[in-house]
């Protein structure tokens, strides 16, 4: 038997770093406050953390999937040297409609949020309890894409992430 167990999924642009747009490379990355320490925290807590984040400037052509992993890369770097903390997976949807790389072009793709398609491969791929998760998100798109995997959803309004978090009840 599977022991089933409890994450918290967040959003990224707008969650983690502030969206400035389309941020492909660490040179535009700029952490939201708090975010580290949020991190930190919920690693703490034993909580899985996984980041699910639609990125349509690699289907728009402003940068490539390999660009998306270099930031990646560089947002575990800085957590780990900032606080100890640490993302134990990303999951990034590069669909959308009308994208400008003929292979990212797909009308609804099932990973795109507000489709769950990342929260549900994640709740797949890391033995996830949906009952004991949450999906934080700027964007109702981003709770919608939580609601259809059975799992509920928090809207961080901005400001300090860690504050934020503070004020929730977390999965167990």
């Amino acid at each position: 038997m599977t022991v089933l167990r409890p994450a918290v999924i967040l959003d990224r642009d707008g969650v983690l770093n502030v969206d400035h747009g389309y941020v492909g490379d660490e040179s535009r990355l700029e952490w939201v406050p708090g975010a580290a320490l949020a991190v930190r925290q919920l690693n703490d807590l034993g909580l899985l953390v996984i980041v699910a984040t639609n990125q349509s400037g690699v289907g728009r052509g402003l940068f490539d999937m390999a660009a998306v992993d270099r930031l990646h890369a560089a947002m575990r770097d800085h957590l780990t040297r900032a606080t100890g903390a640490w993302v134990d997976a990303f999951y990034v949807c590069p669909y959308l409609p009308d994208a400008a790389v003929a292979k990212y072009a797909h009308p609804n793709h099932p990973d795109r949020k507000p489709n769950p398609g990342m929260v549900l491969r994640a709740i797949e791929d890391w033995s996830i309890d949906p009952s004991r998760a949450l999906v934080i998100g700027d964007n109702a798109r981003d709770l919608q894409a939580g609601a259809a995997a059975g799992v509920a959803g928090a809207l961080f309004p901005g400001g300090d992430l860690h504050a934020f978090i503070a004020g929730l009840t977390l999965p167990k």
